[in-house]
């Protein structure tokens, strides 16, 4: 079932065009040649991953017995505001996000393997980081 799930999650990225970093460069340049066709993509995504969230959120477990892991966390600090930064920043610097980024690497794209290669070293150096300043 979780294949199934990801192959049709990375379907769906192909054909919006989410895997294509110069589409994705586009909506997020609001003030020059903007293309909007990506606000579709949310429009059609958010109200289907809310709908999924408030189903699951009482819920304990999964149809395939998996406990249900919805963060519950509502505080803004400077972590959360940190990394939805850099997040932000990487995003509209090379035009890829995670999931597109793994879509990308099963197309065969070059500019995925670098952004994936990076983006594990970013979390292996976030790791390295985090024990470092829990002693």
């Amino acid at each position: 079932m979780p294949l199934i799930a990801g192959l049709l999650f990375g379907f769906g990225l192909i054909l919006s065009g989410m895997i294509n970093p110069q589409k994705v460069l586009a909506f997020l340049d609001v003030t020059g040649q903007w293309d909007p066709s990506l606000a579709f993509v949310m429009m059609g995504a958010i109200p289907v991953a809310a709908i999924g969230f408030a189903w699951m959120r009482p819920r304990e477990r999964t149809f395939l017995q998996q406990e249900v892991q919805i963060p519950h966390a509502r505080q803004i600090d400077a972590r959360l505001l940190t990394g939805a930064g850099l997040f932000g920043i990487g995003w509209g610097l090379v035009g890829y996000c995670p999931g597109p980024a793994l879509a990308g690497l099963g197309a065969g794209h070059v500019s995925s393997i670098v952004f994936v290669g990076a983006m594990i070293a970013g979390m292996l150096l976030y790791r390295l980081f985090e024990h470092w300043t829990q002693k």
